[in-house]
């Protein structure tokens, strides 16, 4: 049996997989597992894994290649994702780095590099190096496995600098064989000569928007047609509030370039930033009769909440369903169509796409307020009150939500409603489309199951695919103590002190118990919120006397301050 670098979503043991497919034929459950084990089935197509390609290291040490660095990254990246494979976008990596508060351009340690692999959800890492010699550049590349730490493959490519491309796609299809040989490239967008390739990497790069902005301006002067640094421009000024530049900028790239069909769907939210909504539903509308697109759907959703519906456009609710199936498993999706259906006075539909939202994403807060506000509308008051304290729990920004609330005629603000800014964005959970209905009594076996299988993985340091099954259990039960307890414990001791700090306390609004509340206090600890730390060691205190672990938590906290 071959596994590929890229062929794997979520790697389940043989007799695991065997027991979780008897579990499921003996309760009659109806759910597929296809796409779900990958490296299992020998016809399992490639391409379908998570990698994800971080910068390479400079071992030549001379800053006039200091931009390979990163175009080292994002070459393979583009030529990975051409050839087939499941390649994770730049900007989720961009996005990781900064909540672990990395410096992009360092090199890292090989523990670091997996924690960010872990925080986007990938199986593989590509990482390397490179050197440069009498304009000749040399690149080594290397797979790990983020759940052992071992190294799975390695391979060395060579060639003159201007060649930098081919380089790149040599590397990535030797890194990935099984796609490389069985995929037909995508066309990619051409990149320009190398100076402007180079300044447009320094751009995407630059600490400053000026220095971003002045970079890219610099590719464009030297690439007239460099539609990549165009989009990149648009981001810049997008971020800077000047909607009008990045609607100039984004409309000069050509109806023929590969990147069209994204450079119209980023005009179209210039458009919508402008709140010049006629003109991005008509844009937005033109995209999607020509391939249809969940972003697109939930965007013209959010322009009909802005502008208000009508029978010839279609009410927000219509086009925010249309959203939800085509992409069952997006919180974000059931949220804006719960929070439609709130704006149109439907607490009871509002109900339902709302636990639907929480379902998929335990830790919106939003969600559970807008969700409390419903139920107390439809007469659940305590139920209400449990989803408002949770959000509270969660951010004390739901405190002054409510505090407002009580001197106005609406008690959920307005504006709530969720724009998609990516074109392609997430293709929908695995959860969902594992998961079909099934009997109250089969859905509680079912977490269990999942909640034990993901506590064994946790004891044999397999955090990705713990939680992987973590993801399950609480897509079919949503308010288990002990799998966000579970849960809080290893992002925690991965280091993701904000989101082990969430789930502890959901932990702790489920039910509350001594281990949650020493836990979170160790979080609090490492986040240098000492007063927290106290609070949560004397409340376990109160529920146990004698325990140690929230003693020694305690003194540590107070010796600390």
């Amino acid at each position: 049996m071959t596994i590929f670098v890229c062929f794997v979503f979520i790697v389940v043991e043989k007799e695991d997989l065997v027991m979780q497919l008897r579990l499921m034929v003996g309760m009659a459950v109806g759910m597929t597992l296809a796409g779900a084990v990958t490296g299992v089935e020998a016809q399992e197509p490639a391409g379908t894994g998570a990698v994800l390609v971080v910068p390479f290291e400079n071992v030549s040490r001379e800053a006039r290649y200091h931009w390979l660095t990163e175009a080292s990254a994002v070459l393979l990246t583009r030529h990975l994702a051409a050839i087939g494979a499941a390649a994770i976008p730049r900007d989720d990596r961009k996005e990781a780095f900064e909540q672990l508060q990395l410096p992009s351009t360092a090199s890292l340690t090989q523990a670091t590099l997996i924690r960010v692999g872990e925080l986007v959800g990938a199986v593989y890492l590509v990482a390397g190096s490179f050197t440069v010699a009498d304009d000749r550049l040399s690149v080594r590349g290397h797979t790990i496995r983020l759940d052992s730490g071992l190294r799975t493959g390695e391979a060395v490519e060579e060639g003159a600098l201007p060649d930098l491309l081919a380089i790149y796609e040599r590397l990535a299809r030797r890194l990935v064989p099984g796609v490389g040989r069985s995929a037909t490239a995508a066309r990619l967008p051409d990149v320009g000569p190398l100076p402007a390739f180079e300044a447009y990497i320094n751009g995407l790069v630059a600490e400053s928007p000026s220095a971003r902005e002045r970079f890219l301006q610099t590719a464009l002067a030297a690439a007239p047609g460099y539609d990549e640094a165009r989009i990149a421009l648009w981001q810049t000024y997008t971020e800077q509030g000047e909607h009008q530049r990045a609607l100039a900028i984004v409309e000069r790239v050509a109806p023929s370039s590969p990147l069209s069909r994204r450079a119209r769907f980023r005009a179209g939210l210039s458009r919508i930033d402008l709140k010049d909504y006629a003109a991005a539903f008509d844009q937005l509308k033109l995209l999607l009769d020509e391939a249809p697109a969940a972003a697109l759907h939930n965007n013209l959703g959010v322009i009909q909440i802005r502008r208000g519906g009508t029978p010839q456009t279609g009410r927000p609710t219509y086009h925010l369903t249309k959203a939800v199936e085509a992409a069952p498993g997006d919180p974000d999706y059931h949220f804006n169509l719960g929070y439609a259906y709130w704006l149109e006075h439907d607490p009871q539909a509002a109900i339902y796409w709302l636990k639907e939202t929480v379902r998929r994403s335990p830790g919106d807060g939003e969600a559970h307020y807008v969700l409390g506000a419903a139920l107390q509308a439809a007469g659940a008051t305590a139920e209400a009150s449990r989803e408002k304290e949770l959000a509270r729990q969660l951010s004390s920004t739901f405190a002054e939500w409510e505090r407002r609330a009580a001197g106005s005629v609406e008690p959920v603000p307005r504006g709530l409603e969720r724009l998609r800014r990516d074109l392609e964005g997430p293709a929908g959970s695995l959860l969902e489309r594992a998961a079909a209905p099934v009997e109250q009594k089969d859905q509680r076996d079912l977490a269990a199951f999942h909640l034990d299988h993901a506590r064994r993985l946790a004891d044999q340091a397999r955090d990705v695919e713990a939680l992987d099954e973590l993801r399950r259990s609480l897509y079919i039960a949503p308010y288990q103590a002990d799998a966000h307890l579970l849960a809080g414990r290893i992002h925690a001791r991965a280091g993701r002190l904000a989101e082990a700090a969430r789930d502890l306390r959901i932990s702790l609004w489920c039910q509350e118990s001594v281990a949650a509340h020493v836990a979170l206090g160790y979080v609090l600890l490492e986040q240098k919120d000492l007063l927290g730390a106290q609070t949560e060691a004397n409340r376990a205190l109160v529920m146990d006397i004698d325990n140690a672990e929230a003693r020694a938590l305690l003194e540590k906290a107070s010796v600390k301050r």
